[in-house]
């Protein structure tokens, strides 16, 4: 079949996780034989940052390492519904992300309501559901078929709030093209790959990274991320943490092979009001084979195996307890790598996903008849 994404960017995963696992799933579909188009509008705010930060070195290298991805830019909202209207011909299945302008996502909805030659999805990764609900509650999506999910607790709250009832949950996975296992030497301890977003986090940040920094100084810590503010970059330097700034995605598996475990710091949406969702990062750690030690947080929809895949701490002081037995203790390391990677492998792939979203676009079709 043919698969149209509407994105906000591909090509940029500055500030935008977005793009992990949506270009692994549009790879995964071209290995199983689909046509996949990403469209991207010209100047958005993650490919604008990341060229300001680091010129265009990133952008060539993208299209280097994903030669495959096909992917058309458009502009100017006074073409909009042109501009759609020749991106989705031919299409079998359009989906639209979350992180798109909601022009962009009534026009889209537009087009399918005229043409009606195409199954039209939503797709959201992100909690804006009940962080700002004015925000999903102001979309069109009268004339989409259906709404992807990362997670059944949010598939719910689009039943319950929105009253849409053709729900799908869709977790998001690894792309195991990328993340693998590799051999390099250990030059870092702990390492955390994370953005400083907008203080959904910080107050964890402090006491449970920061904080075990300070009292265990023996430890090498780094962390990789943007959007942080100077006094938070000036606390991680006093805590003896080197703080590298953005890295690419398709090289977070070799910083995650230099390193000895890596953290997960669950923003505190996901952590208090979409319980169950795991994001990206964790399965991108486990898919790598490096020891994830998590702050509080409730898998009730049962991803992951707690404490055999990756470890909980309920305390910073679990934190630091946990991290200097990690430092020491290489049967545990490896225990927790190889069961962590054998759940990814058996179950979150970027492989499956393309294989359930290509079922799910059959149920559209069967629904449609």
């Amino acid at each position: 079949m043919r698969v149209v994404f509407f994105v906000h960017s591909l090509i940029s995963d500055w500030n935008n996780g977005h793009a992990h696992f949506l270009r692994g799933l549009m790879t995964a579909l071209i290995r199983q034989g689909h046509e996949v188009l990403a469209c991207e509008p010209w100047r958005n705010w993650s490919s604008d940052n990341l060229f300001q930060d680091h010129g265009a070195g990133p952008i060539v290298e993208f299209a280097r390492r994903f030669p495959k991805l096909w992917i058309e830019v458009y502009s100017g909202r006074e073409q909009i519904i042109a501009e759609i209207d020749r991106l989705t011909q031919g299409a079998d299945l359009v989906i639209v992300h979350e992180f798109n302008e909601p022009e962009l996502v009534g026009a889209v909805g537009d087009i399918r309501h005229r043409r009606r030659d195409f199954q039209l999805l939503f797709h959201d990764t992100h909690h804006r559901t009940v962080s700002v609900p004015y925000q999903i509650a102001r979309l069109n999506l009268a004339h989409y078929d259906g709404v992807l999910a990362f997670g059944d607790v949010l598939a719910n709250v689009y039943r319950s709030r929105f009253g849409i009832d053709r729900v799908w949950t869709f977790y998001e996975a690894a792309d195991t093209s990328v993340f693998f296992p590799m051999d390099l030497e250990k030059t870092q301890d702990v390492v955390w790959i994370g953005n400083w977003g907008d203080d959904e986090r910080s107050a964890e940040i402090h006491s449970y990274l920061i904080d075990s920094a300070r009292a265990l100084n023996e430890l090498r810590f780094v962390v990789h991320g943007v959007r942080y503010p100077n006094e938070a970059i000036s606390a991680l330097h006093k805590a003896g943490i080197a703080y590298l700034g953005w890295v690419p995605n398709y090289r977070v598996p070799e910083v995650f092979a230099h390193s000895t475990m890596t953290l997960h710091i669950p923003r505190r949406y996901y952590r208090e009001c979409l319980p169950g969702i795991a994001t990206i990062r964790p399965f991108e750690a486990l898919a790598c084979g490096i020891p994830l030690l998590s702050l509080p947080w409730h898998d009730q929809e049962g991803l992951f195996r707690t404490g055999k895949d990756y470890l909980v701490v309920e305390s910073p002081k679990e934190m630091r307890a946990a991290m200097a037995r990690l430092a020491q203790d290489s049967e545990l390391r490896e225990r927790l790598a190889e069961h962590g990677l054998e759940t990814i492998r058996a179950y979150h792939t970027c492989e499956h996903r393309a294989e359930e979203l290509v079922d799910i676009y059959r149920q559209l079709g069967a629904v449609g008849a």
